[in-house]
């Protein structure tokens, strides 16, 4: 039999039987690690223990003591428990599919009833069940036709559209955990009770189409969360629950920010208080990126099909857009446009109008780009995904040369707008190139080495995401973790030199021919939707002061002290602070929970001893106890706080 050689993460190899399975790897090295191994990562792929090997490679064992490939497995087997479950408790329901997500997993059912939050406790209760019954999970390679007349049999007809889908030659693998038995690319677990039994949680059941097509049929679609143990669930569960506080969609209607509403799905109706913020932010990125080196510019929202068809959006990127068909001059044919998805090949039209040179680069371009994208109404979540939305776009068009000092710049830029912004801890992911791609191995190495220099010489290190660069050019991802630990992709760096040339941009160089230049798209905050949801949840809705909408409110205590009242607020406002009145009739302590509510950053409460004194009593958000301060101080000192930080 031919052999093969494995080596191990400690530089050793070993010589094997082609067809050797990590299973019988583990055992040969000790019954102690073959009794612990859950999986194999051979050649950085995750390879169920019981899969054949066939060629030389390098290859890891895991246990549970390997965080990211045990986490996988265990949601995946949750994934298959529950759907075994849900069947074994209601035999005529339908499976379909059942992904690892963030956290967890979901799994999609056809049943005609809804299932209802007694049913998800029913569901775990037979879930615990299985997973004590220690059932062996085992997996074989079957024919198409084999497969075909099984899920027939038994009345499985989501299982054959997924057979339908799987290239002819791919194997089809089944996986039985007990009798159970799912499609499954694997890998999985050696028997159900590696699962913890008290580390796992059904959180909610919500509607999903079948393949994510509004015309396919409705499922119910079940998520789960799961843990490595009882006290990360536990501690998951908590963040859950804080997260739902933060929720800005709720803070958003208590704070009176915006609204959304089915006349107009995926985009933002933004109240005085929510356009407060936006523009208030959008003020602050105009003036840091005019500091930064970019020009200003402007594009059309409403673009031909031709240019789409030239940038290569039509064919990849259509199902997303908007398309709008004009009857120009009553023509016989109509003119074909689509909203614009993105501001990028817009943005070559300027750099093409007009001559450019090697000394007019790099050329930094910006443009608060106002973008329409079709996101299934499944997907749409308050203003964090919507269909309409302007992103902070720029594009810096530069020299191959310049890739890695015009990343350096832009990191440390980002660096700066996040710490201002309250964000001190964020990392960077590196997506290099993918299998399908174009451009000379010698060209992706000098990007990719351009951008992790650019990455070390700003002082950040960064995590590799292998293979997900797009097809053109490697990318960073900037992550913000907020202030309960989720994460939230945001900024982007990407190098493209293929829109350039798709679109036939050039510059002259020093030796007087055309050059193409490279295209670095980049973003800080991405939409200001998205980055606006972001900052509510940072921060629960109590906004650092120069960026809340309202800032201050001053509240009589008495009738007698209105005139004082309008004293304080033309002060305030003076000194460029966003004050109010509240003059009402009612009692200050209803006005202070009233205006807590609406996370009124300060309340200065004005009675007949204030007017007397020409002071104010002072309440900050969050703050039990208040102060005196005279009208003078707090004047100067509301001021300052609501100076922007590029300003101060």
């Amino acid at each position: 039999m031919a052999q093969i050689s494995l080596t191990f993460p400690d530089g050793n190899a070993r010589s094997y039987d082609a067809g050797v399975t990590a299973a019988e790897v583990a055992q040969s090295i000790a019954p102690s690690l073959a009794k612990a191994a859950i999986s194999a990562t051979v050649d950085g792929a995750h390879y169920d223990l019981a899969w054949p090997i066939n060629a030389d490679a390098q290859i890891a064992i895991n246990t549970l003591k390997d965080d990211a490939a045990a986490l996988e497995l265990i949601r995946h087997d949750c994934a298959h428990i529950m759907a075994r479950a849900v069947q074994d408790i209601w035999p005529d329901v339908k499976v379909t599919i059942g992904p690892v997500r963030d956290y967890g997993w979901f799994y999609d059912f056809d049943r005609a009833e809804p299932f209802t939050p007694e049913d998800l406790g029913q569901i775990e209760a037979k879930m615990k069940q299985i997973i004590n019954a220690r059932d062996p999970v085992k997996t074989e390679v079957w024919d198409r036709a084999r497969a075909v007349q099984y899920y027939k049999d038994r009345g499985e007809p989501f299982k054959l559209e997924l057979i339908d889908r799987i290239p002819e030659g791919e194997d089809l693998r089944m996986y039985w955990h007990g009798p159970w038995q799912d499609l499954c690319r694997g890998p999985h677990l050696q028997h159900t009770g590696q699962v913890p039994a008290d580390a796992f949680k059904l959180t909610h059941v919500a509607g999903a189409y079948w393949l994510g097509d509004s015309t396919r049929p409705m499922l119910q679609r079940i998520y789960g969360v799961a843990f490595k143990n009882r006290d990360d669930l536990k501690a998951h569960m908590t963040m859950l629950e804080e997260a739902a506080k933060r929720d800005h969609r709720k803070l958003g209607r208590e704070m009176d920010l915006f609204h959304m509403q089915e006349e107009a799905p995926g985009q933002v109706f933004w109240h005085p208080n929510g356009w407060t913020i936006y523009t208030t932010l959008q003020d602050y990125m105009r003036r840091q990126q005019k500091r930064g080196g970019y020009v200003e510019v402007n594009t059309p929202q409403v673009v031909s099909r031709k240019l789409w068809e030239a940038s290569g959006h039509w064919e990849s990127y259509q199902e997303h857009m908007f398309i709008v068909e004009v009857d120009e001059d009553h023509a016989r044919e109509k003119t074909v446009n689509a909203l614009k998805p993105m501001n990028c090949p817009c943005h070559v039209q300027v750099f093409n109008h007009g001559l450019k040179s090697y000394r007019d680069l790099p050329l930094r371009m910006a443009e608060f780009g106002s973008c329409n994208r079709y996101e299934p109404s499944g997907a749409l979540h308050g203003i964090m995904r919507v269909r309409g939305f302007t992103q902070d776009d720029a594009h810096i068009f530069c020299t191959e040369d310049q890739i890695e000092a015009e990343t350096k710049r832009f990191i440390e830029f980002l660096s700066m707008i996040y710490a201002e912004l309250g964000f001190e801890k964020w990392s960077i992911k590196f997506s290099t190139r993918p299998e399908k791609r174009i451009g000379s191995e010698e060209s992706w190495d000098r990007a990719e080495e351009a951008l992790a220099n650019a990455c070390r010489k700003a002082g950040y290190d960064f995590t590799i995401n292998p293979g997900e660069g797009a097809f053109y050019g490697p990318k960073l991802e900037f992550v913000l973790t907020d202030a309960i630990g989720r994460d939230w992709q945001c900024g982007t760096l990407q190098v493209d030199p293929n829109l350039p040339e798709r679109l036939d941009a050039h510059y002259i160089a020093p030796d007087g021919a055309k050059h193409r230049p490279i295209m670095l798209h980049r973003a800080c905050l991405g939409s200001f939707e998205r980055f606006i949801g972001i900052l509510i949840e940072e921060h629960a809705g109590k906004l650092p002061f120069w960026i809340a909408p309202r800032q201050v409110v001053v509240a009589s205590i008495t009738s007698e002290a209105d005139d004082y009242v309008a004293e304080v607020v033309s002060a305030l406002t003076n000194a460029g602070v966003r004050a109010e009145a509240d003059m009402r009739n009612e009692k200050i302590n209803y006005k202070v929970r009233e205006h807590s509510v609406g996370k009124v950053p300060v309340i200065l409460a004005v009675g007949a001893r204030e007017v007397e004194d020409k002071t104010v009593s002072v309440r900050r958000l969050g703050e039990q106890q208040t102060r005196m301060s005279s009208l003078a101080d707090i004047v100067a000192e509301l001021g300052a706080e609501a100076t922007p930080p590029d300003l101060r």
